[in-house]
């Protein structure tokens, strides 16, 4: 389990992780790797403002391996411009939570969102390399790897999404950072030039980021009330931004007949069933089948624009605002990391779960 405290303008941002089992090596350092890809600043194309994220794990670790006891992560903020909204106290911004954080709580930190700010899953990421080091040591060797697989109306050619590595979607033919995360590279920069255009118009742009989580396991999942695919759903839908989850073929699925959908079952080389297609994404009654997962998840345009919109404020009164602070003409770059973290800490819940059934007869 884990939860999360802090505001985009506070003094830091906070995860607590309870649950880990003892005796996962675990250090700081292991945190900095995906916080570093989710870090703000590290190319045009994302939000200047500048972040360390550098992660002090408070609790739950003892002479470099977990206790078992929950963990305790404090990453700090260092550059907050809060004087940069303060023309935002009294107004609602379109396409942000200011008039629903208000009608829930009778008022809100309008500093950068405050809690619906982005910069609160810093430390889902931070929890998520954890759950990324578990599933890789104790669960097979398991890797969760996202990518960006739209942006607008480009589409990248992916191929075989389970061949896809974190190499190929961090690094360019020349071994320089790949700024939109992005393996098509020919797509990729289209996707980059089409990201800086509308930054530059004071514009922003969606898009559709990929997930695919193997070597799985079968058996993950709970039936009925907490499917794999619903918890994943509710994860992924939890991260700002997000307005669609689908697995496998998805909404493809839709408009094809059954005899089209279906997988085909063959035996596999380990003797267990093993389908030709994936268009089932891996899940099949809410439950692994131990084919690859596949996910992907559609993001709106950022909502912060340079550009005047009209809007009203507390007052009823028609106006006029436009979001001065630094945010991302397209998300897609930074969310990467942070879809990777939702999906496996889900896997890992799961795998906890699975790992505690006892089995007491064979069929």
């Amino acid at each position: 389990m884990v939860t999360t405290a802090g505001e985009s303008h506070g003094l830091g941002q906070v995860a607590i992780v309870d649950g880990c089992p003892p005796g996962l090596p675990l250090s700081e350092e292991d945190l900095k790797h995906d916080l570093v890809r989710r870090r703000p600043g590290q190319s045009k194309l994302v939000t200047q403002r500048r972040e360390l994220d550098e992660a002090q794990i408070l609790s739950g670790v003892f002479e470099g391996q977990t206790t078992g006891t929950p963990i305790a992560i404090l990453i700090r903020n260092q550059d907050a411009k809060s004087k940069d909204y303060s023309h935002l106290q009294n107004v609602y911004r379109p396409g942000h939570a200011d008039f629903s954080y208000e009608a829930k709580y009778g008022r809100r930190d309008h500093r950068g969102g405050g809690r619906s700010s982005a910069r609160e899953t810093a430390s889902r990421v931070a929890a998520g390399a954890i759950a990324k080091k578990l599933l890789h040591e104790a669960v097979g060797g398991l890797n969760v790897v996202a990518w960006t697989r739209q942006v607008g109306e480009i589409i990248a050619d992916i191929g075989d999404p389970d061949l896809i590595t974190e190499s190929m979607v961090e690094t360019q033919a020349d071994g320089s950072p790949n700024p939109t995360r992005c393996p098509d590279l020919q797509a990729a920069s289209r996707m980059y030039q089409a990201i800086d255009d509308a930054r530059k118009s004071g514009d922003s742009l969606g898009g559709v980021a990929e997930i695919c989580a193997s070597p799985m396991p079968a058996g993950l999942g709970e039936p009925v009330f907490d499917k794999l695919k619903a918890d994943l759903a509710k994860a992924l839908f939890s991260l700002p931004a997000v307005v669609g989850v689908e697995y496998g073929a998805g909404f493809e699925l839709s408009r094809m007949r059954g005899s089209e959908a279906n997988d085909i079952i063959v035996a596999g080389e380990n003797g267990l069933p093993r389908t030709v297609t994936n268009r089932h994404g891996g899940i099949l009654g809410g439950i692994s089948t131990g084919m690859p997962l596949l996910l992907r998840v559609a993001l709106k345009p950022t909502s912060s624009l340079p550009r005047a919109q009209a809007t009203v404020d507390r007052s009823g009164a028609t106006t006029e605002v436009r979001t001065m602070g630094r945010h991302d003409p397209c998300l897609l770059p930074r969310f990467i990391p942070m879809a990777e973290a939702m999906v496996a800490l889900v896997l890992a819940d799961h795998w906890l779960r699975q790992s505690s059934v006892r089995v007491l007869s064979s069929p």
